[in-house]
């Protein structure tokens, strides 16, 4: 078995417990690991020579939490019914870190207990904060790249080892909320000014050797389980405390709208753990954290956003190929994207030419980093010196010979397939013959841009979601002649930039906008059938969608609807079904409400482009309807236009792989997050179901909602998207 933890022992007798995984990058928690620290804290305990122990870590940082895929099993392997059986195992884990907590004290007096001290080189994340907060103190390296925190909440989960119950009792619920209900991270210096760790040091394994040879008993005792112990601001029926808990459960519900089952259970769990004695609350924290596991968003979440992104991340799908890391990058257009595409490509070490055809607009984009990085700077987020690294990466020019010795370009202009054509043909013939050629395009298709270049199998689309600083996601698109080599360069560089790539083949607004736009259209369809936008907004925003459509389009902006709208009706021709949809576009268009850079559109805007609320001159024109739709239809409507698109993209073969599917949605534009993506979601709800719904749909709302074949063939064999890439995987 391997050694996650090892164990020895000084000449002042002082055990330290090392955590180092071999082969692995960061340590995570595993079942065996749990044994091992159990083992050595046994040990600690039973050897009279121990006078105290240290846990740390080999590696440069401490922890990067449990193991997601050992938890992403545990449901499977708790037995039948599995709720009992991980409540058991949940418990041991808290049993295990009681067991450092009260470390051999006395019950009744809180005597004689051996120091144990937490000493991080770096990072400690979930679990990986979890075991230090039950060790009596937590010394941290001065490393400002450090983070510490309980980022669970992420992922559909909640701190479950203990640490809800802990922070909220060291820190009181308010201090509380930002680490647990949002999973906010801090820096060592910042953790220890909010009180998440005591001190910060050059070497924290000196530090805590030298604290637990002057350590008392009172040093070793935790504030909850001294007599009188007060909760921190109160409470929950404290007056002040009282306020508290009111307004928690207030925030957390219009945050999450109720759709998210952790922070749900997470914000219970505080509550009812606030009102009983310390171990009874774990045992409440460990319920309600079994009631999450069980839960299948959780597992569509964990699924999704960690083992399928890890995935990708690491190259799931990367073609064979040397490495393809770019040294030296060429950006042509220095608008909003291709600035952005120049600032995240510098900050990772990237050497950057930033073309524009007038010196005003290069130097305007390479501004914008200038920008990008004070703000840094202002926030402590970055250095003076660290600016000035980044900028000095970035030249910004009009003359097109500075791409001599690039090895990738990045494409930004204007979506006019002639000016696209012409500036290939004039890169083509400075850069080298090994360069690969990528189009940031985000609708028109990749084979036809390809007809204007000199060598078709070096070129490729790589689509960056807007602001591109922000947005996780990029859309590869491989051309008909794309070659493995290009494919590879543009998922190393991707890599380079630290997002997260899905790779997809070449068709029509490739695969994010031939799901958004329908969920766009939807919307705008409803106005014009009646429906309060009101309730179209709310319906999105219940499902957990960071925006609801009409918000949607008045952020992209209306007349770019509308060129798109033109655009795919002389492309389609007669197959063209948004005619009831291009009729409120154009109209808005024409009234000058083009979203919110006109500060007018579906929702009113005051002069700083803030939202009022929604123009109530759409009910001049659209009069609602009497009887409104019960909102789970409309939340269905706008569901399954983008699932049915996401299942015909899988069909038509421009997705190859449902894990790029899922977390391209969920990243791309925030398709209900809480579902794990379109084809966890029908897996959730069950195909059978899925299909139910489209023919009740179809039948009265049209051809949009018809079940594809796929579809019906899996609800045939009675079995889910997941279940049938596993086996052809097998």
């Amino acid at each position: 078995m391997m050694t996650d933890f090892s164990y020895s022992t000084d000449v002042a007798g002082i055990a330290t417990i090392t955590w180092d995984i071999p082969n692995r990058s960061m340590n995570v928690l595993s079942q065996h690991g749990i044994k091992q620290l159990n083992d050595h804290i046994d040990t600690v305990l039973a050897d009279d020579a121990v006078k105290g122990a240290i846990i740390t870590s080999g590696k440069d940082t401490f922890a990067a939490g449990m193991d997601l895929n050992v938890l992403a099993r545990m449901k499977e392997e708790a037995g039948e019914p599995p709720a009992p059986g991980l409540f058991e195992r949940i418990m041991q884990l808290h049993e295990l870190l009681r067991k450092i907590e009260r470390a051999g004290m006395d019950p009744k007096t809180n005597r004689g207990g051996k120091p144990i001290a937490a000493a991080l080189p770096g990072t400690a994340l979930g679990i990986g904060y979890e075991i230090p907060l039950a060790c009596h103190r937590i010394f941290c390296a001065d490393n400002p790249k450090a983070k510490i925190g309980l980022p669970e909440i992420h992922v559909g989960l909640f701190p479950g080892a203990g640490g809800t119950t802990r922070v909220v009792r060291k820190l009181g619920a308010m201090a509380a909320a930002p680490v647990l209900l949002e999973g906010r991270l801090s820096d060592p210096k910042t953790a220890r000014g909010t009180g998440l760790i005591d001190e910060v040091v050059d070497d924290p394994v000196a530090a805590a050797r030298e604290w637990i040879l002057n350590a008392n008993d009172g040093d070793l005792v935790k504030p909850w389980d001294t007599k009188g112990y007060r909760m921190p601001g109160g409470s929950p029926y404290h007056p002040a405390g009282y306020m508290t808990f009111v307004g928690a459960a207030a925030m957390v519900h219009g945050k999450t709208h109720g759709v998210y089952p952790a922070a749900k259970a997470m914000l219970a769990a505080i509550y009812e753990g606030a009102l009983v004695p310390f171990d009874t609350a774990l045992k409440i924290e460990a319920r309600h954290f079994v009631s999450v596991l069980m839960n299948p968003s959780s597992s569509a979440m964990i699924r999704s956003l960690f083992i399928n992104k890890g995935a990708l991340e690491k190259g799931a799908n990367r073609p064979e190929a040397p490495d393809q890391r770019v040294r030296k990058l060429g950006v042509l257009g220095a608008g909003m994207m291709g600035a952005g595409i120049a600032l995240v490509s510098a900050q990772a070490g990237i050497d950057v030419v930033l073309i524009d055809r007038t010196q005003d607009a290069a130097d305007k984009g390479k501004a914008a980093t200038e920008a990008y990085m004070d703000k840094g700077v202002k926030r402590g987020k970055a250095t003076a010196e660290l600016k000035a690294e980044v900028l000095g990466r970035i030249t910004a020019t009009t003359e097109l010979e500075a791409l001599q010795g690039v090895d990738l370009i990045v494409e930004a202009v204007f979506e006019d397939p002639e000016i696209k054509a012409d500036i290939t043909r004039k890169v083509e013939a400075i850069v080298g013959s090994d360069c690969i050629f990528a189009s940031n395009t985000s609708t028109l298709p990749i084979g036809d841009l390809a007809k204007a270049s000199v060598r078709p199998d070096q070129f490729i689309g790589i689509h960056f979601f807007s602001p591109v600083e922000k947005m996780m996601l990029v859309e590869i698109i491989k051309g008909r002649e794309t070659g493995d080599r290009a494919v590879a360069k543009a998922l190393d560089y991707v890599r380079q930039i630290r997002k997260t790539p899905i790779v997809v083949n070449d068709a029509r607004f490739f695969f994010a906008n031939r799901c958004i736009i329908p969920y766009i259209n939807e919307g705008i369809r409803m106005v014009a059938e009646g429906v309060a936008p009101a309730l179209i907004e709310n319906a999105a925003k219940l499902l957990g969608f960071p925006l609801g459509p009409l918000q949607l389009v008045d952020e992209t902006s209306i007349d770019l609807g509308a060129r798109i709208a033109r655009a795919t009706k002389a492309a389609t021709g007669g197959d063209y079904p948004n005619g009831i949809c291009d009729d409120v576009l154009f109209w808005m268009e024409s009234e000058g409400r083009l979203g919110r850079k006109a500060k007018a559109g579906f929702y009113v805007y005051d002069d700083r482009g803030k939202r009022q609320g929604l123009w109530e001159g759409l009910g001049q024109r659209y009069p609602l309807n009497v009887n409104q739709p019960e909102m789970t239809d409309v939340q269905h409507r706008l569901l399954l236009v983008q699932v049915l698109e996401a299942i015909r993209a899988m069909e038509e073969g421009v997705l190859t792989d449902i894990r790029e599917g899922d977390v391209g949605s969920v990243l791309g534009w925030g398709f209900a997050p809480w579902s794990g993506g379109p084809f966890s979601w029908i897996d959730m709800i069950g195909p059978a179901k899925a299909v139910e719904i489209c023919e009740r749909l179809e039948a009265g709302l049209g051809a949009r909602f018809r079940v594809p074949d796929l579809l019906k063939e899996i609800a045939t064999k009675g079995t889910g998207f997941y279940k049938r890439n596993d086996a052809q995987a097998a």
